[in-house]
């Protein structure tokens, strides 16, 4: 169907509601947003489907969660009935109606005899990644957009393991969705029949108590923590979003009380009128915080996105200004304090192994192997972290130390197999209490492990190529970087190249198979002084992410070096 036979069967069709109807009335009469908006069906990428909360197939909207719904549905129709009576738990976070999305793919599912487990408000994603393996359901949805701004929303769903869905069932799930008849008519049940038919039950404090129990096995020397707790200041922003739900408990029984939250972000507000993105990366997400900070003499801010997977950090210097931690700081601060701590309890040994992606920072792998331990890098995706631990527990090949991604995500226990805010938070607030112990700050902490390891700055950047044909520039970009192989960048010899797309290992010696990894779109480049950067296409939004991670004496040197690898990188794109 054409663009424009698909707009106007969207804009004749009874079924749209109001609201939808009106925005593709209004939208409808710019040509460039109608060949954007219905030029394409959205993606679903590593992290589901995520895009403008507007009418069209390239957007986020009861059509679309619908369609991509029945295909989950037909999924489990095919895996049979016991799948089906496994059925499937739905979440949500604040956004604009996430919780309509997630009441639809409940009717959706109900009305195919699957069974449903509904959350009875907004939740964190990793709860529901939790809830998914304590109630052994055949899978999970998430309604989220995560850390974008509030005109975006989106859709993730996870597999019986609790681990996002991997991409040969997700392959099969959007296979499924694109053979619907008609996406404007898909069959659905009543909620108030389904629940009289116990086909959909609704869950919450049954599922907050077992997960809070959970995260009480987080922390690791809780003797450190009695001794230290009551020094701590803590400030917490939820950014308006689910951390809200569940902080309050879950840092009291981690022993951490001394705590408070910043009343203007603790209000479930879509608009996330505080802040343009609520992504925990960006310092003005911090601004309210360091407000509360100030007035009641805290050092320490930490901040979750609307979805309470990632968690972001901000420190008090010696100055009293606060630094804003990268999540490759936080990541190597924790990484240290558990080998650290695992050192002086005499549990240390070489069975243990941290997992990262490959564009997130080589510190805390040189810091791991310092140490003895194993290492392992896995594509961009929690799910990669996921199978990576099961590997490692079905193989009997060592035992989950952490792992971690550069965007702000961490996970220490099994319990959920997604990057886990609140269990960031409880380690965060450890590893602060140990410096504390020590009569140093977290921000001297930093400058400690670069004192021995050397001073590291990852920095990552995102290359917007929007619409239609920003998704053809960036296939062409990737594309010539592969035919025209890079020898030099910023005036430095690319010593290794790794295709994650072809497959490759290239050196001066001639290319050899790149095994371990499944096939992905990355190009990442070692070079000649220690510097690497890696290109990969976003699976969610129309950019192509540039990362560079760089060493040197001091952070301010390696800071600067990072940046004009940065510049280096967009004149080669020609940007």
């Amino acid at each position: 169907m054409n663009v424009e036979k698909s707009f106007e069967v969207w804009l004749k069709a009874p079924q749209l509601p109001p609201y939808l109807h009106q925005q593709l009335v209004e939208l409808g009469k710019n040509p460039k947003w109608v060949a954007d908006a219905f030029g394409t069906d959205i993606d679903f990428g590593t992290a589901g489907m995520r895009g403008l909360l507007e009418p069209g197939t390239n957007r986020i909207n009861v059509v679309t969660v619908g369609r991509v719904t029945e295909g989950l549905a037909q999924l489990m129709e095919e895996a049979g009935p016991t799948a089906k009576a496994a059925g499937v738990v739905i979440s949500f976070d604040s956004r604009y109606y996430s919780e309509d999305f997630a009441k639809l793919a409940a009717q959706i599912l109900g009305h195919h005899g699957i069974k449903v487990y509904l959350f009875d408000s907004l939740r964190p994603t990793p709860e529901l990644s939790f809830a998914i393996r304590h109630l052994g359901t055949y899978a999970g949805i998430m309604v989220t957009a995560s850390h974008n701004a509030k005109q975006y929303n989106g859709y993730k769903i996870y597999g019986h393991d609790g681990a996002q869905m991997a991409p040969e069932a997700a392959a099969v799930v959007v296979a499924s969705a694109q053979q619907v008849a008609d996406p404007l008519a898909i069959a659905k049940t009543d909620i108030q029949a389904l629940r009289a038919s116990g086909q959909l039950q609704l869950i919450g404090e049954d599922v907050d108590e077992a997960y809070l129990t959970a995260l009480k096995t987080i922390n690791v020397n809780h003797e450190l923590i009695h001794d230290m707790a009551d020094q701590l200041k803590i400030v917490y922003t939820p950014v308006h979003g689910t951390g809200k739900m569940i902080y309050d408990r879950a840092f009291r029984l981690g022993g951490f009380k001394n705590f408070t939250i910043v009343p203007s972000q603790a209000i479930m507000d879509p608009e996330f009128p505080t802040t343009i993105k609520p992504n925990p990366e960006y310092r003005d997400v911090f601004d309210e915080g360091v407000k509360v900070a100030n007035r009641i003499g805290a050092d320490i801010i930490v901040a979750t996105d609307p979805d309470a997977d990632r968690l972001g950090a901000a420190v008090r210097k010696p100055n009293g200004d606060f630094q804003v931690l990268t999540g490759n700081q936080i990541a190597t601060l924790i990484s240290n304090y558990l080998l650290t701590n695992l050192k002086q309890s005499g549990q240390l040994d070489g069975h243990y192994e941290l997992i990262t992606s490959i564009v997130s920072s080589a510190l805390p792998f040189k810091i791991a192997k310092s140490y003895g331990i194993q290492t392992k890098y896995v594509l961009t995706g929690f799910k990669y972290i996921g199978e990576e631990i099961d590997r490692l527990k079905t193989q009997h090949a060592g035992k989950f130390l952490m792992g971690f991604e550069e965007s702000y995500g961490y996970l220490f226990k099994t319990f959920n197999r997604d990057k886990d805010a609140m269990q960031g938070a409880l380690m965060f607030f450890e590893v602060a209490a140990y410096y504390a112990s020590r009569e140093m700050s977290v921000f001297d902490g930093l400058h400690e492990i670069w004192d021995k390891y050397g001073s590291s700055c990852e920095i990552t950047k995102a290359i917007e190529m929007p619409g239609l044909d920003g998704q053809k520039r960036m296939q062409q970009v990737m594309s010539q970087l592969r035919q025209d192989q890079l020898t030099r960048l910023n005036g430095q010899q690319v010593l290794k190249t790794e295709d994650f797309g072809e497959q490759t290992v290239t050196t001066a010696a001639g290319s050899e198979p790149l095994t371990g990894f499944p096939k992905s779109n990355v190009l990442k480049y070692f070079l000649d002084d220690e510097t690497w950067v890696a290109l990969r296409p976003s699976g969610t939004e129309p950019v192509i992410k540039a990362y560079v991670g760089t060493l040197a004496v001091d952070y301010e040197t390696a800071k600067a070096k990072a940046e004009t690898y940065h510049q280096a990188i967009s004149n080669l794109l020609g940007l």
